[in-house]
């Protein structure tokens, strides 16, 4: 197979990001809540910090260092997936959705200095830190990239 398909799909993911989070910025409020079922709502937020907005609130120097290791990690996996046996299916779909996301959230970075966040689920009292679809096309690449290490360990 060739590779153009799972670069398509990291614009894609990025095409979906960036559109997402400009919808978000023009129909929200930032952090105010706006339901949409009973343990999800869309609250617009900034986050300067890391996943999970670690190191939120550490300064500046960490928005110029979250920008170098998004590019870096993006020109691996790049070259990762060029790299790829022709025959493999589920790691460079793994990777492309990985690189979608960081790509897209680096985009955040270098245009407004902070990343935009709208998703918020919860349960009850208890919300997981909001995040967006380059986090989570991040998080569900990292999950089939386990899945397919687990699963091919002799490779």
């Amino acid at each position: 197979m060739k590779k153009w398909p799972w670069f398509l799909l990291s614009v894609l993911v990025i095409a979906a990001d960036q559109l997402s989070k400009l919808l978000a910025v023009k129909w929200l409020l930032p952090y105010h809540a706006s339901a949409v079922a009973p343990f999800f709502n869309f609250t617009l937020a900034f986050n300067t910090g890391a996943a999970f907005s670690f190191l939120s609130g550490a300064g500046n120097w960490h928005t110029w260092f979250f920008m170098g290791f998004s590019f870096v990690v993006s020109l691996t996996l790049f070259f990762w997936i060029m790299r790829l046996p022709q025959k493999a299916r589920l790691q460079p779909l793994a990777l492309s959705l990985i690189l979608g996301g960081a790509i897209g959230n680096l985009i955040d970075r270098i245009h407004y200095g902070y990343v935009i966040d709208f998703i918020d689920i919860y349960y009850k009292n208890y919300h997981w830190p909001i995040f967006n679809i380059a986090d989570s096309a991040i998080s569900i690449g990292a999950c089939l990239l386990m899945v397919d290490l687990l699963v091919n360990r002799e490779k």
